[in-house]
C-alpha cells in the first residue's frame, strides 16, 4: 500500500495534493446525529476540477504539522473570527467565537506563509490570513456601508461588482479586471496585515482581495478574496492555486 509520504512525492508528477480547512459541527445524516467535520462539498469539487487532489484538514491541534506533506493549502470560507484575536471588542453582530477552528487555521496559514506554500484564501480564509499578519477586520458591514449588498441572503449568495488592479497576481490570474462575484459575508478587513496589498475592491470602496506584495514580506504564493469562487463556474483561482502547487518544491519536515 502507498504511504501519505510516497503520495506527495508523486503529486508533483500527478495531481498535487492541496489541504483545504474545514470545521466541526453537530450534523444529522441516516440514523446518526453527532459532532463532524464539515465542509461545503464545492471546494473539494472545484480543487479537483482544476487539476489537485483535495484533502481535507479538520480543526484539531497540530494539523499545521500536515503541511509539508502538501503542495497548496485553500483557507475556507465559514463563521467570524474571534475579535479577541484582533484585539477588538466583540460587536453584538459578530457570530460566537470557534476557538478550535481559530487556532487550526491561524496556526494553517503561519505554517503556509513560512513555508512558501501557495495558499488561497476564500471568504473567511481572507480574513484569517489578514489577521495572522496583523490586520483587523470591519465586524458588520451594514454598520459601515449602510447597506447589506455584500450578503443579501440569509442562506445563498448574492451577486455584486468587483474592480481588480490591473498589475496584480490576481488580475493575471483571472485574466481580467472587471467581474461580478458571488457573495456572501458581513465582515471585511479593515486594516490590512504587514505585508499585503489590496488587489480589488467593491463599488462601496470594501477590499474584496489582498495578496503577497513585491516587497517580499510575505514570500508564499498568495492569493485572497472576500467572495466565493467556489460558488461560481470560474476555475481561475483554482488554476491558478494548481499552477503554483505544481512548481512548488517539496519542503523537508517542519514543527
Amino acid at each position: 500500500m502507498t504511504g501519505f509520504g510516497e503520495m506527495t512525492s508523486a503529486s508533483h508528477a500527478g495531481a498535487p495534493l492541496i489541504g483545504i480547512s474545514s470545521y466541526s459541527q453537530r450534523a444529522r445524516w441516516g440514523n446518526w446525529d453527532d459532532e463532524a467535520v464539515l465542509l461545503p462539498r464545492r471546494y473539494a469539487d472545484k480543487v479537483a476540477a482544476a487539476g489537485g487532489t483535495p484533502v481535507l484538514l479538520p480543526p484539531v491541534d497540530g494539523i499545521e504539522h500536515v503541511l509539508p506533506r502538501l503542495d497548496g493549502l485553500v483557507l475556507a470560507g465559514g463563521g467570524d473570527i474571534d475579535p479577541g484575536r484582533y484585539a477588538a471588542a466583540r460587536d453584538a453582530a459578530t457570530g460566537l467565537p470557534n476557538a478550535a477552528r481559530d487556532g487550526a487555521e491561524l496556526a494553517l496559514c503561519a505554517g503556509a506563509l513560512d513555508l512558501g506554500l501557495p495558499l488561497l484564501g476564500i471568504c473567511r480564509g481572507l480574513q484569517v490570513i489578514n489577521v495572522a499578519l496583523g490586520g483587523t477586520l470591519h465586524q458588520h458591514l451594514p454598520d459601515i456601508i449602510g447597506h447589506d449588498g455584500h450578503s443579501p441572503e440569509a442562506a445563498g449568495y448574492g451577486r455584486h461588482d468587483v474592480a481588480v488592479a490591473s498589475d496584480s497576481r490576481l488580475a493575471d490570474a483571472l485574466g481580467r479586471t472587471e467581474l461580478a462575484v458571488p457573495t456572501h459575508h458581513h465582515q471585511a478587513i479593515a486594516r490590512l496585515g504587514a505585508g499585503l496589498v489590496a488587489t480589488a475592491w467593491a463599488g462601496d470602496g470594501i477590499i474584496e482581495a489582498a495578496e503577497s506584495g513585491p516587497a517580499g514580506d510575505v514570500a508564499a504564493p498568495m492569493l485572497a478574496v472576500q467572495w466565493h469562487p467556489e460558488a461560481g463556474d470560474d476555475l481561475s483561482l483554482f488554476r491558478w492555486l494548481i499552477a503554483a502547487a505544481r512548481n512548488h518544491a517539496p519542503q523537508p519536515a517542519w514543527s
